[in-house]
């Protein structure tokens, strides 16, 4: 009779093995023309990095992606504003499907995609996938926060830009990530306003790692990078206020001057910027706006959280009770004020 204790898996309710990343691709594979078409989105962000492209970038979209019908709804709002606006900004849509919580709260489209607490991953990485993909094919670039460093392998293909958040810059494991991504990474700040620790995770990100991680068929591997040299720091102020205001930019510039790296900044006009209020993130926007107008090519764009409806709602309740088009997550401006920030930006610039 075995008398040891058990020593593993004292707090494991459940271990549900995934389906492997090469599957789900199979399952929903890209076209040739998207793969093209996110190929060719990445490059113009590239471009707008080194300023070889003149047009200031905008990721602006929901905070998050709960309800699929809404968030393709958004996506051909913005694909016939982004034509309209083309030849000053480049428009990136946020689809963010994972949501970092300081304690608790839904995580998210992958996470928990039936929004009642089941967890089913399988599905959200199917539902996460098939919506980037009908976003791609409305002509619309994509935008994501990448949290868990096992998704990218079933989404990242249809990914033309990413962000690491403020929580994970710090993160061994995200810089590490970051590394051996194919598109193009923002940095934010850390939750407390530092700056530093960005630029510390993009001298990790752009040089060679190899780290833990996935293979294409599901099997733990380790992986080898030549490092990601398309990083950049987002400003999203901190717990001591905003940072986007002309003395923390040159401030922020001053840091990845001193480090090396190419002083290429995007600033973030909502989270602590605005003080998550929807409210006053139009006129920190114009804010951002104005200091490129005037000159400072430095900030290369600016994130925007905007939806159908403005503001946000309780969640959880009831799924037939949500207002269509509103955030669960953070507060959003609603469709009409972001079509006249951004054509007004579209003039100014």
């Amino acid at each position: 009779m075995n008398t040891a204790p058990k020593v593993t898996d004292l707090h494991v309710v459940q271990n549900i093995p995934l389906p492997a990343p090469a599957f789900s691709i199979s399952e929903i594979p890209r076209s040739d023309a998207q793969a093209s078409f996110v190929a060719s989105s990445r490059e113009t962000i590239r471009a707008i990095l080194s300023g070889q492209d003149p047009r200031f970038l905008v990721i602006v979209g929901p905070c998050s992606i709960h309800d699929t019908k809404a968030g393709l709804e958004y996506a051909k709002r913005l694909r016939d504003l982004a034509d309209r606006v083309s030849d000053k900004l480049y428009l990136v849509m946020r689809v963010y499907f994972e949501k970092p919580r300081t304690t608790v709260g839904w995580k998210g489209l992958i996470m928990d995609p039936d929004l009642d607490g089941t967890d089913n991953i399988p599905k959200g990485l199917h539902l996460a996938r098939r919506f980037l993909r009908e976003v791609i094919e409305l002509g619309v670039p994509t935008a994501t926060e990448l949290l868990d460093p096992i998704t990218p392998q079933y989404i990242a293909d249809l990914i033309s830009w990413s962000a690491i958040g403020a929580r994970t810059s710090e993160s061994q494991t995200h810089r590490q990530m970051a590394s051996g991504l194919s598109m193009p990474i923002g940095f934010k700040n850390t939750i407390s306003g530092d700056v530093v620790a960005a630029v510390n995770a993009i001298g990790a990100a752009i040089k060679p790692q190899t780290f833990l991680g996935v293979s294409e068929q599901g099997v733990a591997s380790a992986v080898s990078t030549s490092g990601n040299p398309d990083c950049h720091v987002i400003l999203r102020g901190g717990a001591d206020g905003p940072n986007h205001d002309p003395a923390s930019v040159a401030h922020a510039v001053a840091i990845l001057e001193n480090a090396g790296i190419p002083p290429h900044l995007m600033i973030d006009a909502s989270h602590a910027n605005c003080g998550k209020d929807d409210q006053r993130m139009p006129g920190v926007f114009e804010e951002i706006v104005a200091q490129r107008v005037a000159g400072n090519k430095a900030i290369i764009g600016s994130m925007l959280e905007s939806y159908l409806v403005a503001g946000n709602q309780d969640f959880p309740q009831p799924l037939d009770q949500l207002t269509y088009g509103q955030s669960i997550t953070d507060k959003c401006i609603d469709w009409p004020t972001t079509e006249r920030l951004l054509l007004a930006a579209c003039e100014a610039l």
